[in-house]
């Protein structure tokens, strides 16, 4: 357990930086009368988590790998971050939809249903924390993975 302290320490700090995010969107308005663009800008989220596992792949080369690090060691260390991000995921999300955003499920079930894009039913379904909490599990494993993957790549030092 000891040496995944560094991917521990970086889940978390994602996680984190994900109910801030939140924070950000909604006080944007992506949650309400901007929820048509939240499609969209929701997105460069994807930015912020790039950095942040070069950051974590970083401290885990200069503080446990004494500044040399394989590929395959970058790639394990961002697989242990994400999976530790799976398991907070669904903190996360409950965190998000009580506390931060509790109306964001009403208003894109609305506007899904007003656009045409889904049925009343189909959207209730779609959109519920139940629904969110298993798709950001998921979604945290594969896209961590594959981030991990290239990341590694330019982190790696021989």
């Amino acid at each position: 357990m000891k040496k995944f302290v560094i991917e521990i320490k970086w889940g978390i700090i994602f996680s984190i930086v994900s109910l801030l995010w939140m924070f950000l969107e909604k006080g944007l308005g992506w949650h309400d009368e901007l929820i048509d663009k939240h499609a969209i800008y929701t997105n460069f989220f994807a930015l912020v988590a790039i950095a942040i596992y070069v950051l974590a792949l970083l401290d885990k080369r200069q503080n446990f790998y004494n500044c040399r690090m394989t590929w395959s060691q970058g790639f394990v260390s961002g697989i242990i971050i994400s999976i530790v991000v799976a398991i907070l995921s669904p903190l996360v999300q409950y965190i998000t939809h009580e506390f931060i955003t509790p109306d964001y499920f009403e208003n894109i079930i609305q506007h899904s249903v007003e656009k045409g894009a889904l049925s009343q039913d189909a959207a209730e379904e779609y959109f519920s924390l139940y629904s969110y909490i298993i798709q950001s599990f998921f979604f945290a494993l594969v896209v961590g993975v594959v981030t991990s993957a290239l990341v590694s790549l330019f982190v790696k030092r021989k």
